[in-house]
């Protein structure tokens, strides 16, 4: 199975149910009146952290999601009934952006953790709700507001505590795979680690960690060259990175020029994952060359605890596990990516001229003008009434329109008759 960890899907959320239009004939209601029911809320589109769930792969294989409308308003004030909401499962560790802004919407971080990222339309209100004392019989009728839609990035960064990071091949599956009863593929030739597997390290009574094994990273990864660079984001939650190097130089690799390169890679990245805390494991001890290798790396990556490890034949890596264990105590979580918190601001109502048209712009207006039903001429004089309080009636006679003009709101197009505006 592949390991989907990036994709974009199209989410929408349901329309608002229909007002109804509609009049008493009771017998003992001697003047009847308005009787027409709301239109029901559609449905929200929400997202929920599942921890039973490892990659994104259900959301390759369908990618547009629709979301139940609202059911239409009847006689008698019956009103109709809300759209279910759908419910979308994600795994824990789901950043969730605006396609088009590329704004953090949620970071999922918690079995169970929901986010609406499409809100269903409000339904649009029965003539029972215009009635006035002047207005005793309203003919009109909210049509329910369109559900909101909107494309979306999701991207899933593994929840791991320590990262196993370097060149391929230089025996990160080996280490996780003794560490822990992780096992994941291994075998001698480059690159043999296509997707990021997880392993938890039990280091004493009550105490573990999870530890992540990233896919090799080499030069350029970060601008896309190799397998690496599609994982790296997968170490940015990780509090500690182990740094694993070749001592043994299998295939003529130099342990410090490698060392070098795998770090400048994570700084290009994201500078901040150049800063995370690193200890060392000084992998296949075992092979001839790997002390001499071991003396020359000590000198010139002083600074950082290096741990002289052999995957191979398990020797080192208890004391190297024991280690991280200890740091790890000392280390803060990695803060996440949550939004902060939003304030409503009203934009203001903008009028651009394309083509000849008057096109509004303005979301809000675009989705209060869908509600009103443009054959109903009781609709289209309260429709002339809601864009005066709006301010579309200034915006567009600042725009210079006039006459006989066309205007277009959303999908809305009307024209322009002076003096009814």
């Amino acid at each position: 199975m592949m390991f989907y960890d990036y994709l974009k899907i199209y989410v929408k959320a349901g329309d608002g149910g229909n007002g109804c239009v509609a009049f008493r004939r009771e017998k003992y209601v001697p003047f009847g009146g308005p009787a027409g029911g709301d239109g029901g809320r559609g449905g929200h589109v929400i997202l929920r952290a599942d921890p039973g769930l490892r990659t994104l792969v259900d959301f390759h294989f369908q990618r547009h999601f629709k979301a139940e409308r609202g059911g239409h308003g009847e006689g008698k004030e019956r009103h109709g009934k809300n759209g279910a909401d759908l419910i979308l499962r994600v795994p824990v560790g789901t950043v969730v952006r605006d396609a088009a802004t590329g704004r953090v919407l949620a970071d999922l971080v918690a079995p169970g953790q929901e986010v609406v990222v499409a809100r269903g339309g409000r339904g649009g209100r029965g003539n029972a709700r215009f009635a006035t004392p002047t207005e005793r019989a309203p003919r009109f009728a909210e049509k329910g507001e369109p559900g909101e839609e909107r494309w979306l990035e999701l991207e899933l960064k593994l929840l791991a505590d320590v990262g196993l990071v370097g060149f391929p091949n230089a025996g990160k599956s080996t280490i996780l795979s003794r560490v822990s009863s992780a096992r994941p593929k291994i075998a001698d030739y480059p690159f043999t680690t296509l997707e990021p597997c997880l392993g938890v390290v039990r280091v004493g009574e009550g105490e573990s960690f999870v530890l992540a094994d990233i896919p090799g990273l080499i030069e350029g990864a970060h601008t896309g060259a190799g397998l690496g660079h599609k994982f790296l984001r997968h170490i940015e939650r990780t509090r500690l990175l182990i740094h694993v190097v070749d001592m043994g130089g299998t295939g003529g690799r130099d342990p410090v020029a490698d060392f070098a390169a795998v770090n400048r890679e994570l700084a290009l990245y994201n500078e901040e994952l150049a800063r995370r805390p690193q200890v060392v494991a000084a992998n296949k001890m075992d092979l001839p060359d790997a002390e001499a290798n071991l003396e020359r790396f000590r000198a010139a990556a002083a600074g950082y605890e290096i741990f002289p490890v052999s995957a191979v034949t398990g020797a080192g890596l208890d004391q190297l596990m024991f280690r991280v264990a200890a740091l790890l105590r000392e280390l803060p979580p990695p803060p996440l990516s949550v939004p902060t918190e939003a304030h409503t601001v009203v934009a203001p109502v903008r009028v651009r001229v394309e083509n000849g048209v008057f096109v509004v712009e303005s979301e809000a207006v675009a989705r209060r003008v869908a509600m009103f039903d443009l054959e109903n001429p009781e609709a289209v004089r309260r429709l002339q009434d809601y864009l005066v309080r709006a301010g579309v009636d200034a915006a567009l006679r600042a725009a210079g329109v006039k006459a006989g003009d066309t205007v277009r709101v959303g999908n809305a197009t009307f024209e322009w008759v002076e003096g009814k505006n």
